[in-house]
């Protein structure tokens, strides 16, 4: 930014608004000792002392604001163009601007520097940091904050009990996309713990979020859709997360137990025994592909151990393109979730044994216990087996053959016996944490459709906001905001 220097107090105005404020509180000291008040029940005093008490506060940042004086900073400016050639904008016009805060909407007074053709300087926007749209930084702080909490027409709501104000359903989109234009930026520049205050094991997990998307314009209307067609298709996010995570070593019959545990589970034993996640980071992109997103969780887990002292490992389904990119991108121990395996037992227990019966469990349970002790390929040539012996037809038979054979292609991503005894995650139930709490909690709810460019802006939002980074980040975005529209050094007082 430009060094500015002492500028002009504002002629006149400023004691007004000062005045104006202390006659609001008077009032309100006065009302609230008054016997209609003394006489009525707290809930109703409270809220009208806040009615009263913003009214009190935006006239105070007015004067404020007034006495900050609106920027003449001398007869003329010297501009550095965009081809470094060098002007001179010697017309002046007093302009004024509204801003709208958390207290309400102010009225900002300031001097203009102009030149033909050329776009106006007014210095008083530099000085006090004004954001290009008409809501302060702190009202769209608050206006992100809420957005990635609930529903648009709720922020709506919240804002208005806040500012007073009506706040257009459009700006508040338009606030939104804005607000997450910086992400990449900020978690490129930010500065990690050293590696060596962390956690041993430096965890990537990346799946895939399916976000209900608006038609296309000109898309043809499906009156009665056909069976198992929807009105609106999803369009996949691609969901990462990284973090560290101190080693957890178990016996496979220790994992079985937990998942089968039929008797009451002793949850507080389990949690102070079990290492949570630190540092965790979750974020998604619709725009990027999956390529892209695995791309930065390689440069995320190179920015948090740039020695590769800590043991790397990444955890997904079994998609296998997705498996690939992991490898080409990542140098980890790539882990197949557990939990998915879990998925493909159930699905062929189901084809001998009725679904939610105690010996579909059984079957699952003993299955279970022999690939979490190694014995993979006993598992599969059982499945092979058994197709055979029992003379499985059509779907039957599919069904037990895409299990043994997704267990096979498998079969080097699951040595889970070693995982275990090296305190390993094998299961990537952070990432399908992310993917409920970035995506379907914000995203899923009834109604909602999502254009490309607001999805992408939200998850991204919300990704900040659940990694616990808001504040931060919105500091960052605030400086960088800035440097677009002021950009340092580009023009100083002419001095004659």
């Amino acid at each position: 930014m430009a060094i500015i220097p002492r500028i002009k107090r504002a002629a006149c105005g400023c004691l007004d608004a000062l005045q104006l404020a202390k006659e609001r509180f008077s009032e309100l000291e006065a009302w609230l000792f008054s016997r209609a008040a003394l006489q009525s029940p707290l809930h109703i005093v409270e809220h009208k002392q806040e009615q009263k008490g913003r009214e009190v506060q935006r006239l105070m940042l007015q004067a404020h604001v007034e006495q900050r004086g609106n920027g003449d900073v001398g007869s003329a400016l010297r501009v550095v163009g965009k081809d470094s050639q060098k002007m001179l904008y010697t017309h002046r016009r007093v302009r004024t601007r509204n801003l709208k805060t958390i207290f309400g909407e102010i009225r900002i007074i300031r001097m203009g520097y102009f030149r033909e053709s050329e776009k106006s300087i007014y210095p008083l926007d530099e000085i006090l940091q004004l954001p290009a749209r008409s809501f302060s930084y702190e009202l769209q702080r608050r206006m992100v904050k809420a957005a990635v909490q609930g529903p648009f027409d709720e922020v709506k709501e919240r804002m208005e009990e806040i500012s007073g104000m009506r706040i257009p359903k459009r700006s508040l989109e338009e606030v939104i996309e804005d607000a997450a234009e910086d992400f990449d930026d900020f978690y490129a520049n930010r500065i990690s713990e050293p590696s060596s205050q962390t956690a041993t094991i430096l965890v990537a997990a990346v799946d895939g979020k399916g976000i209900p998307m608006v038609k296309r314009q000109g898309a043809q209307r499906l009156i009665r859709p056909g069976k198992g067609k929807k009105a609106n298709k999803k369009r996949m996010a691609t969901v990462a997360t990284v973090f560290t995570r101190q080693p957890w070593v178990r016996k496979p019959e220790d994992v079985v137990e937990s998942l089968f545990r039929s008797g009451p589970r002793d949850q507080t034993r389990e949690e102070n025994v079990r290492p949570n996640p630190e540092n965790k980071r979750v974020w998604a992109s619709l725009v990027k592909g999956k390529s892209a997103v695995i791309a930065e969780v390689a440069e995320e887990m190179r920015r948090r151990d740039p020695g590769g002292k800590k043991i790397h490992v990444a955890l997904t389904d079994g998609e296998r393109a997705l498996q690939k990119l992991v490898k080409k991108h990542l140098n980890v121990l790539l882990i197949l979730d557990f939990l998915h395996v879990l998925e493909k037992l159930w699905k062929a227990a189901y084809v001998f044994h009725a679904e939610g019966s105690a010996e579909a469990e059984q079957w699952v349970r003993i299955r279970a216990l022999r690939i979490l002790q190694g014995q993979v390929g006993q598992v599969v040539k059982g499945l092979r087996q058994v197709a055979t012996k029992h003379r499985l037809r059509g779907e039957r038979r599919k069904t037990i053959l895409s299990v043994a054979g997704y267990l096979y292609r498998n079969r080097t991503r699951m040595r889970y016996h070693q995982y275990l005894a090296m305190g390993l995650p094998i299961a990537s139930g952070a990432v399908e944490g992310a993917c409920k709490n970035l995506i379907k909690d914000r995203m899923e709810r009834s109604g909602m459709r999502w254009t490309e460019e607001m999805a992408e802006a939200m998850v991204k939002l919300r990704a900040i906001y659940l990694s616990g980074d808001l504040d931060q980040y919105w500091k960052f975005h605030i400086k960088k905001d800035q440097e677009r529209l002021h950009p340092s050094g580009r023009w100083t007082v002419n001095i004659k």
